[in-house]
C-alpha cells in the first residue's frame, strides 16, 4: 500500500470512528429495566464495513464505539464494547469477503448474512458482559431483543446509505477508493 493510500485508509478510518461515536452518543433511546440503551452507531458499524477494508472498519469500529461509551458516562462497558464491535466486523467480514475494486455498487446475499452473523456476536458478547457484571441471566436476557433490532436497523440504514452512495460516480470512487 503507498503512502497516499495509507493516508486516505487513516483519515476514512478517523473519521468513521468519529461517526459512530457521534451517532451512539447523540441518539439514544433507554432500554427498559436495564441501563443500556439503543442507538444508531450499528449503521456506522455496518457503513464502515462497507467502505474500509478489514483492519480499518474493525479499529474504527471498536474505538468510535468505545469512546462513546467513554464520554457518554459508561466507562465499564468500554472494554466489552471494543470487543463487540470489533468482533461484529471481523467475523461480519469474514463470512462476507471484502469486496474488490470492481464490483464495489452491489451488496452480496454473503455481505448482508455476515451482518448478521456479525451483529448476532454483538448481542452474544453483550448478554455475557452483563450476566458477568450483574450475574442475573434473565435480567441480561432482556436487552437481546433491543441489540437485535439495533443492529437490524444497522444494516438497514448501511444498505440504503450503500445504495445510495452507488448510485452517483462520485459514490462508486469513493468505495471503490479505500477498499
Amino acid at each position: 500500500m503507498n503512502v497516499k493510500k495509507k493516508t486516505n485508509m487513516l483519515v476514512m478510518a478517523g473519521l468513521m470512528a468519529c461517526l459512530v461515536m457521534l451517532a451512539t452518543l447523540f441518539v439514544r433511546v433507554p432500554i427498559p429495566l436495564t441501563r443500556g440503551y439503543v442507538h444508531f452507531g450499528d449503521a456506522m458499524v455496518f457503513i464502515s464495513m462497507l467502505i474500509l477494508n478489514k483492519r480499518y472498519a474493525a479499529t474504527a469500529s471498536a474505538v468510535g464505539a468505545s469512546l462513546a461509551d467513554i464520554l457518554g458516562g459508561f466507562a465499564i462497558w468500554a472494554p466489552w464494547t471494543f470487543i463487540a464491535k470489533g468482533a461484529m466486523v471481523l467475523i461480519a467480514l469474514r463470512l462476507a469477503g471484502e469486496t474488490r475494486n470492481d464490483d464495489v455498487t452491489c451488496i452480496r446475499l454473503r455481505q448482508v448474512l455476515g451482518m448478521i452473523l456479525g451483529g448476532t456476536t454483538m448481542t452474544l458478547v453483550y448478554y455475557t458482559a452483563e450476566f458477568l457484571m450483574y450475574g442475573n441471566p434473565f435480567m441480561a436476557a432482556i436487552a437481546i431483543p433491543w441489540n437485535v433490532g439495533q443492529f437490524v436497523l444497522g444494516i438497514v440504514i448501511a444498505l440504503v446509505f450503500h445504495r445510495t452512495l452507488a448510485s452517483t460516480a462520485e459514490g462508486r470512487q469513493l468505495l471503490s477508493r479505500f477498499k
